[in-house]
């Protein structure tokens, strides 16, 4: 303000004008002063110089920055309380595997990307990680938990949330440490201090969804519980006479050995997980964390050492989520390899695990091609746990090799293939008995196994069922058995092998998979025919070998024994297809069949003091004449189908998540994410 001087003779006159002071000017007393005050009315008088455009102009952006802001916010703030609030182990469970995912995430170790996620959260050690509920774990050494001890054994949901406890155990511990008898029967590396293609899945927690809906615990049948302490008596007599050997022999309390590697005990691993035999389980793991090793100067036969060895320990890992069966599977997979070192790529028959070379047998260069073809499911799905796609590879090569060759019969395969020439030889004889048998059966697993998408499979598959219906069925006299015989160069044999009773269930697998519907009419009437090659003997019990008679006659029944063919090696052809008609039917006439079944093998096969033995006369009751052998498939595969012929519960072993190798090791089936 600037006081002007009085006028003449009046009183004073004051003028008030707005002057921009200079820096001298601003010293002056009333001069300008910094005051908030006065910034604001000088702004003001700036704002009201302004033209109304101008002023428009100002405030359109102001408001379009703060819009902007606005969102900007929203969404950090959703991301950052996503990150802060949600539990570590829900982002781990959360990830997907690109392109391919497991069809039961609840009780798999899905190889997932979670475990990056992991390795990210503790370095923001500096703030405090999110609150996680602390499980605690057993003794280091010992990786799961076998079922629970509130586990009961009456309840299957009860075996499965046991599969997930330990699951869930071994995510938090990772989080915290930041991370020869015939039995014719990609995907991401886990991440680790390793390169990644070298790396190994880890066990994921289950989802919370899936965990939310499980149902109420299933009691177990009255049969169920008799299987139960049929497996009990049978691994007594293994675990007090036989301990880390191959095979039982029971009446002598003895064992034999094979390859020396404990076969009963790995066949038996997942069917005492499914039963629920916590102790037995624990023990067994102990023996393989310990004692198994491959490292030894022996052969085996790739196709055995595959479906019960790699095939029982992948089992194992999918169902327990411990990491110790993986890490064996991927020894024992890595030591046969070597099987596949031909000129045709199709594999020797033979491998010295601890040397690394590998051979035909010493009669022959040929190998059989079910033992060829039937080691797929359990190679592809060690390469799609350890990112290591040689596995895969090798055993694709062979399908790939097998669909182009001449030498079929309408979809019908000969038995052997040369490893040299890479061809069909012994041209002319067809039959899906021994050493052909699981070729057709994993035409069909396989396709399931990778979600229905190799059609070369499926086409082969389908070929060679039209080719049995043309070629090798037949009715016998007088009940009109419908049964599958063998031709060789033209010539229909009456012959069917108990091995061939895997048919019906394999055929109402397919048809529960999308596949014709009359393939289940052909499985309904196959799997009586295989239950009277048990009803129509004098024990009760099936013959190695039957013969159909074409014509009726007087005294005779459909089924004719051969001496040479009469015994009983406790296989479990016939109760597998039981199972599976069980379970895709619900017709109880398959339980009662599967019953008395057991009950003629606790009769004429159990051995007192612990242990079921093979027997050579299957038409003397009397005197059945023991073998003194217990086969590892017994506990591997006839009581564990027998424990799942029992259950009404679909979700034990849901076969929409799972396919059995020819082994009955359960694998996950791949689905597309």
């Amino acid at each position: 303000m600037y006081s002007g001087p009085a006028a003449a003779g009046g009183p004073p006159r004051r003028d008030f004008i707005t002057l921009t002071l200079g820096p001298q000017e601003a010293g002056g007393a009333g001069g300008y002063n910094n005051s908030k005050a006065w910034r604001r009315r000088s702004c003001w008088r700036k704002w009201k110089q302004l033209s109304r455009l101008q002023r428009s102009v100002i405030l359109f952006l102001f408001a379009f920055l703060a819009v902007c802001g606005v969102i900007s916010y929203t969404n950090m703030g959703e991301a950052w309380k996503s990150l802060t609030d949600k539990p570590l182990d829900d982002q781990g469970t959360e990830q997907e595997i690109p392109g391919l995912k497991l069809a039961n995430p609840a009780v798999l170790p899905a190889p997932q990307k979670a475990e990056a996620n992991r390795g990210d959260y503790p370095e923001l050690s500096p703030q405090k990680p999110p609150k996680l509920p602390h499980v605690r774990r057993g003794s280091s050494n010992l990786q799961i938990k076998a079922p629970r001890r509130d586990t009961r054994l009456r309840t299957r949901p009860g075996t499965i949330r046991a599969v997930e406890e330990p699951v869930q155990a071994d995510k938090e511990e990772k989080t915290e440490k930041s991370v020869i008898s015939w039995r014719g029967a990609v995907i991401e590396p886990d991440q680790s201090t390793e390169p990644p293609s070298s790396k190994i899945k880890e066990p994921e927690k289950p989802l919370s969804e899936e965990a939310e809906h499980q149902k109420e615990p299933v009691p177990l049948t009255q049969r169920q519980l008799a299987v139960v302490e049929a497996f009990r008596h049978a691994w007594r007599g293994y675990r007090d006479f036989a301990w880390g050997h191959d095979e039982l022999k029971p009446v002598t309390k003895s064992y034999s050995e094979w390859f020396g590697l404990g076969l009963t005990l790995i066949d038996a691993l997942d069917t005492m997980w499914i039963l629920g035999l916590k102790e037995e389980f624990e023990e067994a793991r102990k023996w393989v964390a310990n004692d198994l090793v491959f490292d030894k100067n022996v052969d085996v036969n790739l196709f055995e050492s595959t479906i019960r060895i790699l095939g029982g320990l992948l089992s194992t890992y999918h169902l327990s989520g411990d990491s110790l069966f993986l890490e064996k599977a991927k020894d024992i997979g890595n030591r046969l390899m070597p099987a596949f070192k031909t000129p045709s790529k199709i594999p020797y028959s033979d491998v010295n695990i601890g040397r690394g070379t590998a051979h035909p047998p010493r009669w022959t260069s040929d190998s059989t091609v079910a033992e060829v073809t039937s080691i797929q499911l359990e190679f592809r799905e060690l390469s799609r746990l350890t990112g290591d796609e040689k596995f895969q590879k090798a055993v694709d090569e062979v399908m790939k090799h097998v669909h182009t060759l001449s030498g079929k019969n309408d979809g019908l395969v000969p038995m052997f293939i040369n490893t040299n020439s890479g061809q069909f030889t012994h041209l002319g004889v067809y039959t899906l008995g021994a050493r052909a048998d699981s070729y057709y059966e994993y035409l069909l697993k396989q396709w399931i196994q990778g979600g229905k998408k190799e059609n070369e499979l499926l086409e082969d598959y389908m070929g060679a069922i039209e080719g049995v219906k043309k070629h090798l069925l037949q009715k016998s006299e007088p009940k009109r058995l419908t049964f599958v015989g063998e031709l060789a160069h033209g010539h229909f044999s009456a012959k069917m092998d108990h091995l061939v009773c895997f048919l019906p269930g394999t055929l109402a697998l397919g048809v529960h998979n999308g596949l014709a519907a009359d393939h289940m009419e052909l499985a309904e009437a196959l799997i009586e025919t295989c239950y009277q090659m048990y009803a129509q003997v004098e024990t009760g019990l099936s013959p190695e070998i039957v013969h159909f008679n074409l014509h009726a006659q007087k005294g005779h029944k459909d089924v004719e024994i051969k001496p040479a063919d009469r015994h009983n090696l406790l296989r479990p052809e016939t109760v597998e297809s039981l199972f599976y008609m069980y379970r895709f039917t619900g017709d109880k006439k398959y339980q009662d069949w599967g019953w008395e079944i057991l009950q003629n093998f606790n009769k004429y096969t159990r051995v007192p003091t612990g242990g079921y033995t093979s027997i050579n006369n299957v038409q003397n009751p009397s005197n059945p004449e023991p073998r003194d052998k217990m086969e590892s498939f017994f506990l591997g595969e006839t009581l564990k189908y027998m424990f799942l012929l029992f259950s009404d519960d679909i979700d034990l072993i849901n076969l929409d998540k799972y396919v059995f190798n020819t082994e009955a090791h359960p694998l996950p089936i791949w689905m597309p994410a």
